[in-house]
């Protein structure tokens, strides 16, 4: 019973509304309530502030919700380590990962599914490096794909898959299609489409930008990896895009991807997981194989060698 109340009250803070956390918990709003009332007394502490309708969570009641989501993390962990021994690993692998590196999680989910056929892998490609430590703290996602940085709490747990570089996406009829590389510099003074600044691959474009002393002046924006590469097509447009997902669109016909140079810069990406023992066992198997695959190599077989 303490149990199922813990699960109500994480999901009345994540929905923030009773009637939606009774919908998400398969009950009726007057059972969850009811269960966070015996919470209180077995607790003795307030965790909702409550009015004529939900007003968030009491200080108790926020810390309460951290200890909740360990536990109830600690007891599907169990759940699925028990599992495993007896019948193989199985459930569900929940992956959170950054737009940009969306190219290449397939190649870890596609040898993961076919050594762990009884997994299901849920991947959610349009998440924000913040939101990914954020919903990793929650036990929301078993594993993030994000970029990695000196400063990553060590409260997480990383293994760096590949290095992000940038290619400047270009009709074939341009001018600096056929040359063998383009500098930040020459891609400035092109027409650009680029990803939106709520995306961090294109505050990553920007600090490249910056190193040079320019600033990147972008005539078309989208937040959609396609939706930059449907715009190149109309020839119009120049794009910079990850190198990562050439090994996914390809080069169009009637388009070429020149590397980006003066600075070549690199970016690491990596599987992030958080550092608790023994943790999710979906994590580590998870962890284990980014260690033995090697996904930079897979991303260097592009398509038609950049397009030529």
């Amino acid at each position: 019973m303490l149990l199922r109340r813990l699960e109500y009250l994480v999901a009345l803070s994540r929905e923030r509304h009773f009637a939606r956390a009774a919908q998400a918990c398969y009950v009726s709003r007057p059972a969850l309530s009811e269960a966070i009332r015996k919470l209180e007394d077995e607790l003795d502490v307030p965790l909702v502030r409550r009015g004529r309708k939900y007003e968030g969570l009491t200080p108790e009641g926020e810390r309460i919700v951290v200890w909740a989501q360990r536990i109830l993390a600690d007891r599907d962990a169990l759940k699925d380590e028990v599992g495993a021994l007896r019948t193989g690993l199985s459930g569900t692998l929940r992956i959170g990962v950054i737009p940009t590196a969306a190219g290449a999680v397939a190649q870890l989910t596609a040898p993961f599914c076919a050594a762990r056929p009884l997994v299901t892998v849920t991947v959610l490609g349009d998440l924000q490096a913040d939101d990914i430590l954020r919903q990793l703290t929650r036990f929301e996602i078993d594993a993030g794909i994000t970029y990695l940085h000196e400063d990553l709490p060590d409260t997480f747990r990383a293994v760096a898959p590949y290095r992000e570089r940038h290619v400047l996406l270009t009709g074939a009829a341009d001018g600096t299609a056929q040359r063998a590389t383009v500098s930040w510099a020459e891609a400035s003074r092109l027409p650009l489409c680029l990803l939106t600044g709520a995306v961090q691959g294109r505050r990553v474009v920007d600090e490249v930008f910056a190193e040079v002393g320019l600033r990147s002046s972008p005539r078309v924006e989208t937040d959609s990896v396609a939706g930059l590469f449907a715009h190149v097509r109309t020839g119009r447009w120049a794009g910079i895009v990850p190198h990562a997902w050439l090994h996914v669109f390809g080069v169009p016909p009637g388009m070429r991807a020149v590397p980006l140079v003066e600075p070549a810069r690199e970016v690491s990406v990596g599987l992030v997981t958080t550092a608790r023992k023994p943790g999710s066992v979906m994590a580590r198997a998870l962890r284990e194989l980014a260690r033995s695959t090697d996904v930079e190599a897979a991303l260097e077989r592009l398509p038609g060698d950049l397009g030529r």
